[in-house]
């Protein structure tokens, strides 16, 4: 192995991965993909396995094979295939995120595959954005098992007819599918070019040097751990059905370079849609230990060689159908990393942060548009404080771990939505006191300018984000529904129908303190 072509090809794999998420950004037509860059997008080799992801959202880092795996096993993809899916309970996440997988051949040989994954701002179900109370899956929206979109190059019309009648404002999301499909499209042009300069095989074997080169530096940071068990829990407020907390347990056991990860003794799964597949669990898992890795390694499946997983089926972290999933992706997944990181304080305590944020505040809002008479469905999540770190205070009004979205700026909401922005300010002296302080979170108020059904799907209001090492913990998030009567505090996990002139205000979490005083 040559070490600079190794570099090479590291940098032309997730060059190809970062250019699919341009050609999605720029085509896509909803705020959620092209503003807030709720998507992902890679590129594996020709056994399914991960070479490498762009810089996108890293709840989809671990859990996109486990889509490709049952794309896969469905089909035999031929050339101009597309598989669409979105099924949690068949490789998918939560219903929102839509994934496509594709293979890459060069006459009849097949080369590689390309999957991209975009959060589509409502795909049917009981309340707009796809987001609100649920008890099963299926009041969660549309679910898509793995199903040929694109055959032999030709669009299935009958099956992206079927998908856009259960979803509001087809339009937009016809829009955002082709997106994904031009983004497959500039991922299969440039593995060709890749093929045509270096040949097959060399690109080939550096794939796979770059899958071993990932797991050599994890299994290195593994070994570089005291062996030992180190054991933490953390709680979600609720399931938004009843008021009792929900516990993520874990026990970390290093042993040489290797790692067994167990969330046994975990609550079970509850009535509320906070529930989150293995997929969801593993995606965690993948994450925190990449954060470990000190240098740029591509985000290849050479990150979980070295770690084994236990998820109990069953349990909120390994949901077992109907259970309903919508925020086991966008909560469960922060206060797993959130349990991980902790537990690893105990060992490496120099090199972990306090609690972020822990949530990722999700809004949604939909109903008919008084400026076209058409439907609307509006989603975002909103940042807030960053946990301290050894040495730096956290930052402040950012999204951190499991989510690296933006904001939808208040000019591109107020254009798209019957929506205006209020306030949009730092929420001062949130972030926990310490050596180091936590980042502060955020404020942000948005009054409906139509009447709309609301749903808010967030975290951290009852248990606060910890601080680490005398560290104090930051400020719990609030959320309040503000009308002609007045302003009232609402629960983390709510669905009302709200008129025009009322607005929602979220106050997000500050991030935990680090070290005493």
């Amino acid at each position: 192995m040559d070490s600079v072509k190794l570099e090479i090809f590291k940098s032309l794999y997730s060059s190809v991965a970062e250019e699919m998420g341009v050609t999605m950004r720029r085509t896509a037509f909803s705020p959620n993909i092209k503003e807030r860059r709720d998507y992902s997008c890679a590129v594996f080799d020709r056994r399914g396995r991960l070479i490498a992801q762009g810089d996108h959202m890293p709840v989809h880092l671990g859990s996109m094979p486990m889509s490709v795996s049952a794309a896969l096993s469905a089909f035999e993809l031929r050339q101009g295939d597309v598989v669409v899916l979105n099924d949690p309970y068949a490789g998918g996440t939560h219903l929102p995120d839509v994934t496509m997988v594709a293979p890459v051949f060069n006459s009849d040989k097949l080369l590689f595959y390309v999957a991209n994954r975009a959060h589509h701002a409502d795909i049917g179900g009981a309340t707009p954005g796809s987001m609100g109370a649920a008890t099963e899956i299926f009041q969660e929206g549309l679910r898509i098992p793995p199903v040929r979109l694109r055959s032999a190059g030709q669009i299935n019309r009958d099956v992206l007819n079927l998908m856009l009648n259960n979803m509001r404002v087809p339009e937009e999301r016809e829009g955002d599918l082709t997106a994904q499909l031009g983004a497959i499209r500039t991922g299969e042009n440039r593995l060709l070019e890749i093929v045509e300069r270096y040949g097959f095989a060399e690109a080939d074997r550096y794939a796979g040097h770059l899958i071993a080169y990932t797991a050599r530096m994890m299994r290195s940071v593994i070994k570089g751990i005291p062996d030992g068990t180190y054991y933490a829990e953390d709680f979600l407020d609720n399931d938004g059905i009843t008021d009792d907390p929900i516990k993520i347990a874990v026990a970390i056991k290093i042993k040489g370079e290797r790692a067994i990860v167990d969330f046994t003794g975990s609550s079970r799964q509850v009535a509320g849609a906070i529930n989150a597949v293995e997929a969801i669990t593993i995606s965690a898992v993948y994450y925190v230990f990449r954060c470990l890795i000190p240098s740029d390694v591509p985000a290849s499946s050479g990150v979980l060689e070295p770690l084994t997983v236990i998820a109990p089926p069953g349990t909120v972290v390994n949901a077992a159908p109907p259970a309903a999933v919508a925020g086991g992706n966008v909560e469960t997944s922060q206060r797993i990393v959130d349990a991980l990181f902790k537990a690893l304080a105990e060992a490496i305590p120099d090199r972990v942060p306090a609690a972020s944020q822990g949530t990722m505040n999700n809004l949604a809002l939909g109903g008919i548009d008084p400026r076209t008479g058409r439907l609307f469905a509006y989603y975002e999540t909103v940042a807030g404080g960053m946990g301290a770190r050894p040495g730096r205070d956290g930052i402040s009004a950012i999204h951190t771990h499991m989510t690296n979205s933006l904001n939808t700026p208040a000019e591109a909401l107020e254009y798209s939505y019957p929506l205006r922005v209020l306030r949009y300010q730092i929420r001062r002296n949130s972030g926990g006191r310490g050596k180091w302080r936590g980042g502060d979170g955020i404020v942000r108020e948005i009054q409906a300018l139509a009447d709309a059904r609301l749903s808010v799907l967030s975290d951290r209001r009852a248990f606060a984000p910890y601080g680490l090492q005398g560290g104090l913990p930051g400020k719990p998030g609030r959320n309040y529904v503000k009308t002609e009567n007045g302003k009232k505090s609402i629960a983390s996990k709510y669905s009302i129908n709200i008129r025009a002139g009322d607005s929602i205000i979220v106050e997000t979490p500050g991030g935990g303190g680090y070290g005493r005083l």
